[in-house]
C-alpha cells in the first residue's frame, strides 16, 4: 500500500511554529512535529509510551510537550524530560523519525533503510520565488493518493472535468510522450497554433485565441508531481512564454484518504505578488470542486480492491499514469521482499 523507504511531505513549514506542535497521519503512521524554542524541527511518534494516547492532545509550550492523560514530558528530540510519577527510564523516551526540511516543506522518513537527503524530490523552482509569490496550501481528500496521482498524469481529463478554464480541447489534442528516467517518470505534451485553454488564452493578446503549448509532469515517489506549463503566440513559446511551475504531493493519509500539498508559482505571480490570493482561491475550487468529487467517488467504487484487479480499459493516455502504477508497484514489492528475507 505504502512506499517506506522514500520522503514524504508530511506538512509546510509556517504550518510549525517555533515552540509548536503538529500532529498528522502519514502513510498510516501517527507523527507529531515538535519545533523547539529555537526552530529545531524533530518528527516523533505521535503516542506516549506509557499507554500510547496521542501526544498531540496535549500541550506545547516552547517545544515541551505534555501528555494530557499523566502529564509525562518530551522534549523535540524525543527525550523524556518529566515523570511525575516516578523516575525517567530508557523505555519513556520516544525515538524520533528522520525530519528534513527544504523547499519551505517538511519531509519525514518512514523506512527502515538509512535516510539520504538526496532523495528529497527536487521542488527548487520554490526556493526560486520571493515568498510572497508562491501560492501553496494543503487540501484533505477522502481519495486513494494512487488516483489522485492518475488524475495529474493523465491531464486530458481537463478538456472535460475544467471544460471552462483548463480544458477545450488541446490536452487531447497534443502532442504526448511519456518516458521512464530512473526512478522516475515525464510526460510532456506540445501543441503548436492550437485554440489554448480558457484561462490560458485569455492572458495572451490573440483575437482567435490560439498559441503554442507546453506542459511537463514529472513524478517522483512515492506521490510528487512537478509540472511546468508554458504558452504563447504561435512561434514565440521559445522567445516569449509565459511560464509557471507547480508541485502536485499526493502524500497518503490512509489507505482511502489524502493530504494533497500544492505549490505554485508563476512569471504573473511573480510579477504582481497581489493576485496571489485570488490564483490561490482558483486552485483551491478547481480542486475542490471539480477534481475531489471525482476522485472520491472513483475511491468508493474501487473500495480497497487492486487496480489491476479491476481490469480497467485503458485508453493512450494512460501511458505516463499506467508507467507510474506500475514503477511504484515494482518499487514497493522489491523494499516488501527485502523486509521478508
Amino acid at each position: 500500500m505504502f512506499l517506506r523507504n522514500c520522503w514524504y511531505l508530511a506538512a509546510w513549514s509556517d504550518e510549525i511554529a517555533a515552540g509548536d506542535m503538529l500532529g498528522r497521519q502519514i502513510a498510516g503512521a501517527f507523527l507529531l512535529f515538535v519545533r523547539d524554542a529555537d526552530g529545531a524541527l524533530a518528527a516523533l511518534p505521535d503516542q506516549c509510551p506509557h499507554r500510547l494516547v496521542p501526544l498531540s492532545m496535549g500541550k506545547c509550550a516552547s517545544g515541551i510537550v505534555e501528555c494530557a492523560y499523566h502529564g509525562l514530558r518530551f522534549a523535540a528530540s524525543g527525550r523524556c524530560v518529566t515523570n511525575p510519577h516516578g523516575p525517567v527510564t530508557s523505555a519513556l523516551h520516544l525515538r524520533p523519525w528522520p525530519c528534513v526540511e527544504r523547499h519551505s516543506a517538511v519531509w519525514v522518513w518512514l523506512g527502515e533503510a538509512d535516510a539520504d537527503d538526496d532523495a528529497i524530490p527536487d521542488l527548487g523552482f520554490i526556493d526560486r520565488v520571493p515568498e510572497e509569490a508562491r501560492v501553496y496550501g494543503r487540501l484533505h481528500s477522502t481519495a486513494d493518493y494512487r488516483l489522485m496521482t492518475d488524475n495529474i498524469m493523465d491531464l486530458t481529463h481537463a478538456d472535460y472535468l475544467h471544460a471552462s478554464s483548463l480544458g477545450g480541447g488541446i490536452n487531447t489534442r497534443a502532442r504526448a510522450e511519456a518516458v521512464q528516467q530512473g526512478d522516475g517518470v515525464t510526460i510532456t505534451w506540445t501543441a503548436s497554433n492550437d485554440r489554448l485553454a480558457p484561462l490560458h488564452a485569455g492572458f495572451l493578446d490573440s483575437e482567435d485565441g490560439r498559441g503554442d503549448f507546453l506542459n511537463i509532469v514529472t513524478w517522483m515517489a512515492p506521490a510528487v508531481m512537478r509540472q511546468r506549463i508554458a504558452f504563447a503566440l504561435p512561434g514565440a513559446l521559445e522567445s516569449a512564454p509565459l511560464d509557471s511551475m507547480t508541485c502536485h504531493v499526493m502524500t497518503p493519509e490512509t489507505a482511502g484518504t489524502t493530504h494533497y500539498f500544492f505549490c505554485h508559482t508563476s512569471d504573473g505571480v511573480t510579477a504582481d505578488p497581489a493576485i496571489a490570493p485570488q490564483v490561490h482561491d482558483a486552485l483551491v475550487a478547481a480542486f475542490a470542486g471539480e477534481d475531489a468529487p471525482m476522485l472520491e467517488a472513483q475511491t468508493r467504487r474501487f473500495a480497497g480492491r487492486d487496480f489491476w484487479s479491476l481490469k480497467p480499459a485503458l485508453l493512450p493516455s494512460d501511458k505516463g499514469a499506467v508507467m507510474v502504477r506500475r514503477l511504484l508497484d515494482r518499487m514497493m514489492a522489491e523494499e516488501n521482499k527485502g523486509l521478508e528475507q
